[in-house]
Formats: C-alpha cells, sequence, structure tokens
C-alpha cells in the first residue's frame, strides 16, 4: 500500500511490503521536469511485490512538494539536500536509485553520505552532459530542437515529448498523462548538469553501484553511459529498443527485474 507523507516541506512516498523484510530499503530519485509521481505507475508497487521497502521523494519544487514559486533558483546542490533530508527522514541507509537528472543527484548524494547500493538510470554523468550535447547535435539535430523545447519551457507538445523520452510505442492517452504531469525544472540546475563537473564520487569509496542506459535515449545516449561506467570502472547494461523514459516504456519490467536481480547478487540482504 502506498502512502503519502510530507518531510519538511517534501513530498515522500512509501511502500511497504505486507510482511517484514530484511531486503535493504530503496530511495528512487526522479529526473528534471518530473515528481516522484514517475515511480508510483510501475516501479514502487512491483517492488513492493518483491518484498522492497520503497520510498520517493519529490525534489523541491517538483510533484506535492513545496517551494515551485522559486524552482528557477534550485540547485543540483539543493536537490541533494533534499535526498539527505529524506534520509535523516529514514533513519537508515538505503539503496539510492536515480533517473536522468536524479541519478546526477544521487552521485553526488554518495559523496556526503554512504549508501547500501546506488543505481544510475539514463544518468547523467558524473563529468556532466556537454559532450553528449555536442553528440546529439550532429547526430540528430531536428531532436536537439525537441529537446531544447522540452527542456527550455517543461511544456513540449505529444509529439517532442513521444520523439525525446520513448522508443517503444505508448498509448497515446498514456502519453497526454505524462505530459500533463510534467512542471517546470530549474535552468540553473540544467546548466550545472550541463556543464564540466570533476568526477569525485570516482575518487571516494564507493557503494555497489549499476549503471543501466537506453538504446534509443535521446537524451542521455549510450555513450554518455558508457562513459559514466568508465569513470567508475564498472560495467554497464543497454536495454535495446528502449528510450530515456525507461520508468514508463512498455517493456519497463525488463528494468526492473534487472534491478532486483543485482539488488539480490551485490547488495547485502
Amino acid at each position: 500500500m502506498i502512502q503519502k507523507h510530507l518531510v519538511n516541506g517534501l513530498e515522500v512516498y512509501s511502500a511497504k511490503p505486507a510482511s517484514d523484510s530484511t531486503k535493504p530499503a530503496l530511495l528512487f530519485v526522479h529526473g528534471a521536469y518530473t515528481g516522484a509521481w514517475t515511480w508510483l505507475d510501475h516501479y514502487m508497487p512491483w517492488f513492493e511485490e518483491q518484498g522492497y521497502r520503497c520510498f520517493a521523494l519529490s525534489l523541491r519544487g517538483h510533484g506535492g512538494s513545496e517551494r515551485k514559486n522559486l524552482v528557477q533558483w534550485h540547485t543540483i546542490s539543493d536537490y541533494v539536500d533534499d535526498v539527505m533530508t529524506v534520509l535523516d527522514w529514514l533513519g537508515e541507509t538505503p539503496v539510492l536509485i536515480g533517473h536522468s537528472l536524479g541519478g546526477f543527484v544521487v552521485q553526488k548524494a554518495l559523496e556526503r553520505r554512504i549508501a547500501k547500493g546506488a543505481v544510475l538510470m539514463c544518468s547523467a554523468p558524473p563529468q556532466g552532459m556537454m559532450a553528449g550535447q555536442f553528440h546529439l547535435m550532429f547526430s540528430k539535430p531536428s531532436t536537439l530542437i525537441d529537446l531544447n523545447q522540452l527542456l527550455e519551457s517543461g511544456q513540449p507538445t505529444p509529439h517532442a515529448l513521444r520523439d525525446a523520452l520513448f522508443a517503444e510505442p505508448i498509448e497515446e492517452i498514456e502519453l497526454n498523462r505524462y505530459l500533463m504531469r510534467l512542471l517546470p525544472e530549474s535552468q540553473r540546475a540544467i546548466w550545472e548538469v550541463s556543464i564540466f563537473h570533476e568526477a569525485g564520487l570516482a575518487k571516494l569509496e564507493r557503494p555497489p553501484m549499476l549503471i543501466l542506459g537506453a538504446e534509443k535515449d535521446n537524451v542521455v545516449s549510450p555513450f554518455l553511459v558508457q562513459s559514466t561506467a568508465q569513470t567508475y570502472g564498472l560495467p554497464h547494461r543497454i536495454f535495446r529498443g528502449m528510450g530515456h523514459a525507461l520508468t514508463h516504456e512498455k517493456s519497463w519490467q525488463r528494468v526492473t527485474s534487472a534491478i532486483r536481480d543485482w539488488l539480490e547478487k551485490e547488495v547485502p540482504q
């Protein structure tokens, strides 16, 4: 059963299995323009059935969290502070799972706090997105225009949204439902993710990490996912035929199954 909480102005959802479990808790961190809702449709109910306690927060200015009127001023450091707030509220050490910009936030959070594990899904790489933007400019210039519309306005057309985020078939009603829940994003945070960063986490003691990408991702290309993996000296997995929105692609369960198998193998229960 999914419950909603308000933690220091942050919207947090929880899902706990009916029976007690020794499995690690999971904390989901969403990407740009979305909120905790992106995990509610599929991932949290699925992992709850697998016996995992699940939590998902909406970063400040997103979903049902406060400070929407200040969203343009929020920084990546602010978002990391939000993750720290929820970790303090949990009072335990979970596995962090971040998608897209949320994956970048997870990496920065790991520079400040230990975790039992980390899953990066189509994540912005530790060095930033600059290389990926130049790659996209030369390979798919029309897609770059659509993505700029998505990133600058937060109100893309369904056509632009489908091309940018989805590769598998999606029903029009589901696409519009996804579109209607998007909210403006902090352009300051987007800029911070775009510029070059020192890969600080690569120099620290890291928890087990799983690095995932999508073959048809027009936002974070497989090239950038490979770059992230190389930075950390780890393997990566690219899901064939899938786009950036791994949480809502038709075959999303391929991803959750891969995460579960990795958790059972690599993360202490």
